[in-house]
C-alpha cells in the first residue's frame, strides 16, 4: 500500500538547532504550474537560520507570511516524480535544482519531496551530484548578481555616487575576499569566465582549490594583508563584509 506520508524537517518554535523536528507529514499535491520532486539534498543557508532564530518578514515586506510548523529551505536537487497537466518541458524522472519560491520563507525544501514550480527549477547537469547541486542556487545567484547581472539597481545609504558596475574583460583585475566560500568561489569562475584577471584571498588551507579554479593570485590572509600588496585593481568583492570591509577602499 503506498504511503501518503513524509518525513520533513520543521520548526514549531524559533531558536537555535534544537528547535528543528523530525516530523511525519502529509506529502504535497502539485498545484497548477508545480512538479513533484524527491528531494535528494538540500542546501542550507543564512535565510534557513534567520528563519529559525525568529525572521518571519522579508526585507521589504511590511507583514509575515510564515506560520508555524514550517519547513525551511530554499535550495534542493532531486527527481520528478509528478508533474502538473499544464506543465511543458520537465517530466517524470528528470533530474532538477532549483532555489524555491525566493524571496520568501515558503520553500520547503527540508522534506523528502516538495512541491516546487517548475519555473524555479532547471535541469541538473549530469556531471554534478545532487549534493553539489544543492548547494549552488543561492550562492551561485548571489555571485551571478554581484557580477554579472547587477541584482539591485537602488542608491546605498552609504555613498552619494550611484552604483556604477564594473565590466568584466581581460582588461580587469578583480580582487575577491573570502574566494573559497560558498559566494566566493563561484565569483572567482565567474570572474575567469568573463577573462578577468583574480586575486583570491583566503587562508592557507585553500591555496591549490583556487589555484585550479583559475585563480591568478593568491594571498593568504593569516600571513598578510591584501590592502598592503594589491594596488591598481577594478574590482573588489568582499564576500566576509563586516567593520574591516572599508580597508579595501
Amino acid at each position: 500500500m503506498p504511503t501518503h506520508t513524509m518525513r520533513a524537517v520543521r520548526l514549531h518554535e524559533h531558536g537555535g538547532p534544537d528547535v528543528l523536528r523530525y516530523d511525519e507529514v502529509p506529502i504535497p499535491e502539485p498545484g497548477p504550474g508545480e512538479v513533484l520532486v524527491r528531494v535528494y539534498a538540500a542546501g542550507v543557508n543564512p535565510p534557513d537560520w534567520y528563519l529559525r532564530d525568529g525572521l518571519t518578514t522579508m526585507p521589504g515586506e511590511t507583514e509575515s507570511t510564515v506560520g508555524l510548523p514550517v519547513i525551511p529551505g530554499t535550495d534542493m536537487s532531486g527527481v520528478v516524480e509528478a508533474v502538473a497537466a499544464d506543465v511543458d518541458g520537465l517530466a517524470v524522472g528528470d533530474e532538477v535544482f532549483g532555489l524555491l519560491r525566493f524571496p520568501s520563507f515558503n520553500g520547503s525544501a527540508y522534506a523528502e519531496y516538495v512541491a516546487a514550480p517548475a519555473s524555479d527549477l532547471a535541469r541538473k547537469p549530469a556531471g554534478i551530484d545532487h549534493v553539489h547541486a544543492a548547494g549552488a542556487p543561492m550562492a551561485g545567484l548571489t555571485a551571478w548578481q554581484f557580477l554579472i547581472e547587477v541584482g539591485h539597481d537602488h542608491a546605498s545609504p552609504f555613498q552619494e555616487a550611484r552604483h556604477r558596475p564594473t565590466a568584466l574583460d581581460a582588461d580587469t583585475t578583480v580582487l575577491i575576499n573570502g574566494a573559497a566560500g560558498g559566494v566566493g568561489h563561484f565569483a572567482l569562475q565567474l570572474a575567469k569566465w568573463k577573462g578577468a584577471r583574480v586575486i583570491a584571498v583566503a587562508s592557507g588551507a585553500h591555496e591549490s582549490f583556487l589555484r585550479e579554479l583559475g585563480a591568478d593570485q593568491f594571498i593568504d590572509y593569516t600571513k598578510s594583508r591584501p590592502e598592503e600588496l594589491v594596488h591598481d585593481i577594478d574590482l573588489v568583492l568582499d564576500t566576509v563584509g563586516g567593520p574591516d570591509s572599508k580597508r579595501f577602499l
